[in-house]
């Protein structure tokens, strides 16, 4: 996996003790889905009851000071949480959109408990989710599938400034992959680097291939 690594695919957020019994809505959520590079990231929450966390919202409609705040009191303030993520090579390999359901099952399948439903924000049923139900506009209906937006969303924000110290010159830091007249220009000048996604065509036009390699 490019910058993030297998196990990142494992990886449990801590929990802070809530009991860990079957049960519950699972809310589902991604974050990565239009960039021109970096992973796609999916969570998946199990709030507890009563929910402690006020003012949930689609994360894309938060600042990124509100997020952080609310990426905390996630964390601090679920019953079970779960990253799933799908790497740039991934995605080329298989497209978008099924990229995108693996991450979210991943997220799923690293939670500590079975939950009751699972609910996904917009239209996209994982193969692997059968029975799940889709909720157009979910994440800013459903508290639990806000609290993955969040989750997800806050996760890859974080990584794509780690990769834009591995990676400097296009500004992974600011835009986080998408595609920004800044990150445009970057990749017309350098060309891609190790997680852009060669797939889409917007880097299939910049000169290929880049002269950027993996630091690892």
């Amino acid at each position: 996996m490019t910058g993030a690594g297998a196990d990142n695919q494992k990886r449990l957020v801590p929990r802070p003790g809530f009991p860990v019994a079957p049960g519950g809505v699972v809310g589902v959520d991604e974050a990565g889905r239009g960039p021109l590079a970096g992973p796609v990231v999916a969570g998946a929450v199990i709030l507890a009851e009563p929910n402690p966390i006020a003012r949930l919202n689609d994360s894309k409609r938060l600042s990124a000071r509100r997020r952080e705040a609310l990426y905390g009191e996630v964390l601090a303030g679920v019953r079970a949480a779960g990253l799933g993520w799908a790497d740039p090579d991934e995605v080329d390999a298989v497209n978008i959109a099924e990229a995108t359901c693996r991450a979210m099952e991943r997220a799923v399948a690293a939670l500590a408990t079975l939950p009751d439903r699972i609910r996904i924000d917009g239209n996209l049923r994982p193969e692997g989710l059968a029975g799940a139900e889709c909720v157009i506009g979910g994440d800013r209906i459903e508290a639990a599938i806000a609290a993955g937006s969040i989750l997800a969303k806050v996760t890859r924000d974080h990584w794509m400034a780690e990769l834009d110290r591995r990676f400097p010159g296009y500004g992974f830091a600011r835009h986080k992959g998408y595609g920004t007249a800044e990150h445009r220009d970057a990749l017309a000048c350098l060309g891609p680097c190790p997680i852009h996604r060669r797939s889409f065509a917007t880097v299939k036009r910049s000169p290929f291939p880049g002269p950027w390699e993996s630091t690892e």
